[in-house]
């Protein structure tokens, strides 16, 4: 995590949007924080010692389920919050966050800020709407792996975590997300290959045919939360 300097956090702190967001009274804790692809921006379990709003990139969430497995669970990109939970609850048990391609955040020090924005009503409003489209969101989620074939379900996760054209996240994170059998999901991605959707380089594949990929797509995975 690389922190920048005060001048670049004031330019975004001055912005319009995040004044209608966020209370003056903690502009003079609020720093810049840039994590690169793959860095881990909160361990799972670890009380976050920032509420982080992301102003660039995107980042995963994982949970270790009580088997043990590691599971993804969603993506957060662009004005999402993360520690929303955690500044609510202090006891909240926290999930792994990890940057999925380079990601800028606005980083508030949770222990300066908690009774700033928990006495916010401005703030508060905003946090509540945020959460709600994110139940609905995971609802949404959950109807949809009944309601269509994988082939849909996954090319929309293509396009959900793909990044610069290129796909390789993980065949077990992948298949677990989904709800599918590992067999299943490399049976569906030799097929996007074969139509010349995909194409294979390594352990990552290149989208060859985004528009299609996006035609099949249920755009529910990809509904952004904060819409």
């Amino acid at each position: 995590m690389k922190k920048i300097m005060t001048e670049t956090r004031q330019h975004f702190v001055e912005e319009a949007t995040l004044q209608a967001i966020f209370p003056k009274s903690i502009e003079q804790f609020a720093e810049i924080h840039d994590f690169e692809a793959g860095e881990f921006i909160n361990v799972e379990g670890d009380e976050p010692a920032y509420l982080y709003y992301i102003l660039s990139g995107k980042v995963k969430v994982y949970f270790t389920q009580s088997n043990g497995k590691v599971a993804l669970l969603h993506f957060l990109g662009t004005h999402s919050f993360i520690g929303d939970m955690e500044l609510l609850e202090a006891r909240y048990y926290s999930k792994g966050i990890q940057a999925s391609q380079k990601t800028r955040c606005l980083a508030f020090p949770t222990v300066h800020v908690r009774e700033l924005l928990l006495n916010d009503v401005t703030f508060l409003r905003h946090l509540a709407l945020y959460m709600s489209k994110k139940i609905m969101h995971n609802s949404a989620k959950m109807s949809q792996s009944l309601a269509y074939p994988l082939e849909n379900r996954l090319a929309e996760f293509i396009l959900m975590s793909e990044n610069n054209g290129i796909y390789k996240e993980k065949h077990t994170e992948a298949a677990e997300f989904l709800g599918v059998s590992y067999r299943h999901l490399l049976h569906v991605l030799a097929q996007f290959v074969e139509r010349g959707l995909l194409q294979k380089d390594g352990r990552c594949y290149i989208l060859r045919e985004k528009s299609i990929l996006e035609e099949m797509a249920t755009s529910i995975f990809a509904t952004a939360i904060h819409d």
